[in-house]
């Protein structure tokens, strides 16, 4: 937790830990059973989860006679629950009939609604926000009576949770009284305000603005329950909704044999299916007590959140590239003058110094480096995202066609953005989280050749603190937390195993085997056009393979191929106790732990520092093995625990508990990337637990390109801080060659390797463990950095590898000194693969 700038409050805000404490105390000290029973733990319960809905309408300044908490799992199932709720009416022979209109800029489970009303027979009207702010007034009399005519309703968000724009709650009247009209219909209009969003950092009072409808999710006000949420609902409205299925606790009486139901009068009782999630709504008490004690009111909330929001605004807009092109671009309908018109929520996209977008997907990489969450993307709201990015209906559908789906990191399509990053500002957050993040951004887009970054806010600016502050120009140190900022932990680790295992040769392990060593170039070959220069100098110089994924290389100078790649390449791999497989992304120690394969004992050796050696056999023993079920890269993947044992090696090594498990052999595990040329192919590759494809290779003028730019880098010929090997090692590559111009490799369609060949899946997408220094597992940004500067914002380095038609019958195997024949593609394009690990 040291050292984490988290700033991403709109999606979740997170929870002191004296409410933790406080509510694993209540539920040691107090039993709470099933409240639909009438004992006395249950009576308890009952009571106690009263209270809780008392003390929600006093948070929202309204009571029990005038509004009704329903809980349910979320703001999304409050939402469901209104559409199938709400007294919709068809429109009859005169086609008059009620109307569901939305706010464009609404989350998709409010647009998601219209599925549920057109079932219904009930048309759906979008409404850009322009539209309603430019509806006309009109006088309540002119509105017409509505008595007779169909309801209709109309649901838009108090903060946009893509801009953090906040929106009049004087709508809420204005509507239900007709003076301002979503839509030219006649009736009687009602009024939802997701209030989600908003209630996070702001008051909401009901007694003042009468919504008829408040969905919530209590997550974003306390961050603790998760999947707990309610529906409050106006009273006055109450008796008109309606209801088709009901669950236990519901009914008042009903028949089994007999179309007979009489609901519950209580309406929370009424729609509230089933037994609720009791000690969740039981939780929310010590969430109120904690917010309550720790900052004494959602005004104060309000009025730090959107300063430190306006401070990191003004700041963002100020940044300046030495040719005066901005560092962002910002995307809001406010200039943050007021908590009134916006939240503490800055969405963005970060720009080159020539105005071009950097993929969002880049930005949070890098972000991830310094120890910073934030989001990205569309946040769920496609509509403002269209509205704020320039994303038209038709790009959409082609974004879709193109392979991008809501939520993967396809930031850019023909250099446009996708999506784009958003910050936001909790109860908890500081002057010093807002700081870091700015010298992140200060550090990854404006150090002069000189290092020094450029001004921020300066006193008297709006947003800037005061100035006593040290935030005149440069942003200073980040005091949080009592650490120093997280780029600049740089502290030797103390567990260090710097032992180099000598390369293997496993001609004397294994039968004798079919050499993959240099061949005559065919004719296909030739005529692929790859000058014969380049086919003499590519040559295997190193090969590895990395047994337990995401722990240390083991380098050999021949070693044997199997059905998913060179043998026992990534067939183990760690996990926490829950069964979540571990890299080094989370636990960067983990290059620290050195596997050895021999195959004549048929066991792995496992090394680190500090510990004595431990074996684990290469195969199962199939009456002793329990299978269980892991994840790679969301596939299901068939594996075995591999003991007690090593278990407590690892557990002991790493100070928590993890597990070393193996795929099991008779589980086939199908690749999803395919050769371009081969996608109807009947024969599928198979994987280990790597995460997309059998091989991945890099090349040594690619790796001598990127240690040269890190060179001149270096301050007045400093000693070099990223030695060949260092690099090679960061790569996390099989195999290693020696081709004569940087990056050609990517220009391959397929390559042989003697008798072998493989296909070329495309350039890997590299994340931040090629910062991991893998003899140490101390962290730095600069290779990732340099990388993402060299290839034109796309960390893309090696490429991928398929073995085509591999014949097993006769044993075949990787060698140092091989020579690697390329054949160019026909069409340079591919589609990009996330990287190994």
């Amino acid at each position: 937790m040291r050292g984490t700038v988290y700033l991403d409050h709109a999606g979740t805000t997170l929870f002191p830990q004296s409410q933790i404490t406080s509510f694993m105390k209540d539920l040691m000290e107090n039993v709470y059973g099933n409240p639909h029973s009438q004992n006395i733990s249950s009576k308890l319960t009952h009571d106690t989860v009263e209270q809780v809905r008392f003390r929600i309408l006093a948070h929202f300044h309204t009571s029990p006679e005038d509004y009704t908490v329903i809980f349910t799992s979320g703001s999304t199932a409050a939402l469901k629950l209104v559409a199938e709720a709400f007294p919709w009416v068809s429109p009859g022979p005169e086609g008059s009939g009620s109307c569901f209109c939305y706010l464009t800029d609404s989350h998709t489970s409010v647009v998601g609604m219209r599925k549920i009303t057109a079932a219904m027979n009930v048309s759906s009207i979008p409404v850009r926000p322009e539209d309603m702010w430019s509806a006309e007034r009109q006088d309540a009399a002119a509105a017409g009576d509505p008595a007779g005519q169909p309801p209709h309703l109309f649901c838009y968000p108090a903060q946009s949770n893509f801009s953090g724009t906040r929106y009049p709650l004087s709508w809420i009247g204005e509507v239900k009284s007709g003076r301002r009209r979503p839509a030219s219909r006649p009736g009687k209009w009602f009024v939802l305000l997701d209030a989600a969003a908003f209630v996070g950092t702001s008051p909401l009072d009901l007694s003042v603005h009468q919504a008829d409808f408040v969905p919530i999710s209590f997550y974003k006000i306390f961050g603790f329950p998760t999947g707990l949420g309610a529906l409050l609902v106006n009273n006055r409205l109450a008796a008109l909704l309606r209801k088709t299925y009901f669950g236990g606790g519901t009914a008042a009486a009903y028949l089994a044999g007999d179309d007979f139901y009489v609901p519950r009068e209580s309406v929370a009782e009424r729609f509230e299916d089933g037994t609720i999630s009791f000690l969740d709504v039981i939780a929310l008490k010590h969430g109120f007590d904690a917010l309550e004690r720790l900052t004494g009111g959602m005004e104060s909330i309000r009025q730090h959140t959107f300063t430190l929001a306006q401070y990191t605004y003004t700041a963002l807009s100020s940044l300046r590239y030495p040719n005066g092109a901005p560092v962002v671009q910002i995307y809001s309908d406010s200039d943050f003058s007021s908590p009134e018109v916006q939240g503490p929520v800055i969405s963005f996209n970060v720009l080159d110094d020539h105005g071009n977008v950097v993929g969002y997907s880049q930005v949070d990489k890098m972000a991830s480096l310094h120890n910073i969450h934030v989001r990205t993307g569309c946040f769920c709201n496609t509509g403002a995202c269209q509205r704020h990015l320039g994303i038209s209906d038709e790009m959409v559908k082609k974004h879709l066609q193109a392979g991008h789906v809501c939520g993967d990191d396809v930031d850019l399509i023909d250099g446009q953005p996708t999506g784009s990053v958003r910050i936001s500002f909790g109860y908890m957050s500081t002057l010093e989280d807002a700081q870091a993040f700015l010298r992140f951004i200060i550090a990854t887009r404006l150090h002069s050749s000189h290092g020094q970054p450029l001004p921020l806010a300066t006193p008297g600016e709006a947003g800037a603190p005061p100035e006593d502050s040290e935030a005149q120009n440069a942003v200073p140190a980040a005091r949080a937390r009592g650490s120093s900022s997280p780029q600049e932990d740089t502290s030797p680790h103390s567990g260090v195993w710097n032992n180099s295992p000598t390369a293997v040769d496993a001609e004397g392990l294994c039968p004798p085997l079919l050499e993959a060593t240099g061949t005559q170039q065919t004719t296909s070959e030739k005529a692929a056009d790859v000058p014969d220069g380049d086919l003499r100098s590519h040559v295997i110089t190193n090969l590895f393979l990395y047994p337990i994924k995401s722990c240390a290389a083991f380098e050999v100078i021949r070693w044997p191929l199997g059905s998913q790649g060179l043998l026992y390449d990534r067939s183990w791999m760690v996990v926490n106790h829950n069964g979540i497989c571990l890299s080094q992304k989370q636990e960067p120690r983990l290059c620290l732990i050195q596997p050895f394969i021999d195959l004549q004992r048929r066991i792995m050796v496992i090394k680190a520092q500090g510990m004595e050696p431990i074996e684990v056999p290469l195969e199962e023993n199939s009456e002793q093995v329990q299978i269980c079920q892991s994840k790679v890269c969301a596939d299901r993947v068939n594996t075995y625990d591999c003991g007690e044992k090593i278990s407590n090696w690892l557990s002991k090594f790493f100070g928590r508990p993890y597990h070393l498990i193996k795929q099991s052999s008779d589980f086939q595990r199908n690749a999803k990337k395919k050769h371009g040329k081969d996608q109807s192919a009947h024969t599928t590759a198979t994987l280990s637990l790597v995460n997309e494809a059998q091989y991945l290779l890099i090349n040594r003028s690619s790796i001598l390109e990127l240690q040269q730019q890190l060179s001149t880098s270096c301050e007045n010929g400093k000693e070099e801080l990223f030695p060949m090997n260092n690099l090679i090692s960061r790569f996390r590559a099989n195999i290693i060659t020696n081709g004569t111009r940087a990056f050609e490799e990517e220009k391959w369609d397929e390559i042989s390797i003697g008798s072998l060949r493989f296909q070329v899946l495309g350039p890997c997408h590299r994340c931040q463990m090629i910062c991991i220094d893998q003899q140490t597992g101390q962290r730095n940004q600069d290779v990732f950095q340099k990388l993402s500067e060299r290839r034109e914002r796309k960390v893309k380095f090696g490429v991928y590898l398929m073995h085509t038609s591999l014949d097993l019958s006769s044993p075949c195997y990787l060698s140092v000194g091989s020579q690697v024949l390329p054949l160019l593609k026909e069409n340079m394009e591919h589609h990009d693969i996330p990287a190994t690990e």
